[in-house]
């Protein structure tokens, strides 16, 4: 259908299942859930997959027996990984910390230096999705903005993240800042902002643009496992634009994806998403 860059982390995630809340001081026993592939872009890129895209990640491994393992993993599920670049030192897992109430607490650690390459032709691809701290991708994104549909996730940090769509998430956004959110959001995306997307759990996901803001609610779920919900969300939304849908029609589209990612036991698109999108559920 269409084709998508996603510059975002491919990682191994390290589950590790406590058997309650998080609490300070406190003393947990823990089940190790093993190792699976997660990070942003196989999150996003996989339901993009399965919904006929042909998607491609630029991303960074370290040349190693993990990062072989991920770029493996990340290939069956048909993501086109050749610009992921690797880098000399090793791999390393991300601890995912779960509460028996499907919270998780993610940790680990500074990530090496990563730099973009020139930005490729972008008459060849007709959505660019950001979610990294990568240094260029600024470049790539305004490089990219005249040409094909760019959409962005906020960066832990006010950094510039020049986009159409910008999103983020109401924990993201608590006491992050004084201004109007729509106000907000032109400072971080620029001019050529159309949309600023912030996701509020169960409460649905707020849309604010500069005729006004609404509200889109939810898809009722059962809460297994939220991790990569926000990545899923952002890939749900992407399809329906490209799909040619308004974008509230889109938003409550990208709410079923999601409603499939905090259902599933894993943090890439569980397979209830996959039988949704071939039209047998």
């Amino acid at each position: 259908m269409a084709n998508i860059l996603l510059v975002a982390n491919l990682n191994c995630d390290r589950l590790l299942l406590l058997n309650k809340a998080l609490r300070t001081g406190g003393r947990f026993h823990y089940q190790d859930g093993g190792r699976r592939l997660g990070g942003g872009g196989a999150n996003t890129g996989i339901g993009l997959e399965w919904a006929g895209h042909k998607v491609a990640l630029v991303s960074q491994l370290g040349r190693d027996e993990l990062g072989d393992w991920v770029l493996a993993e990340a290939g069956m599920q048909g993501l086109d990984c050749r610009r992921v670049q690797r880098h000399e030192g090793s791999t390393s897992e991300i601890l995912l910390v779960m509460t028996p109430d499907g919270e998780r607490t993610i940790i680990r650690p500074e990530r090496p230096r990563f730099q973009l390459a020139a930005p490729p032709r972008w008459s060849e691809w007709d959505a660019l999705y950001l979610n990294t701290s990568a240094e260029g991708a600024v470049s790539w994104a305004l490089t990219a903005l005249p040409q094909t549909l760019v959409v962005a996730q906020l960066a832990k940090d006010d950094r510039s993240r020049p986009c159409h769509v910008l999103l983020s998430s109401h924990s993201d956004m608590h006491e992050r800042t004084t201004l109007p959110r729509w106000e907000f959001a032109k400072q971080i995306a620029g001019e050529a902002l159309r949309y600023f997307i912030v996701t509020e759990g169960e409460l649905g996901a707020r849309l604010y643009r500069v005729d006004g803001e609404l509200q889109v609610p939810a898809v009722t779920a059962s809460v297994v496992d939220t991790t990569g919900a926000g990545d899923v969300y952002a890939a749900g939304l992407i399809h329906g634009l490209l799909s040619g849908l308004a974008i509230e029609q889109a938003m409550q589209e990208a709410a079923i994806w999601g409603a499939y990612a905090v259902a599933s036991e894993t943090s890439v698109p569980g397979a209830a998403l996959r039988l949704y999108l071939q039209g047998a559920i």
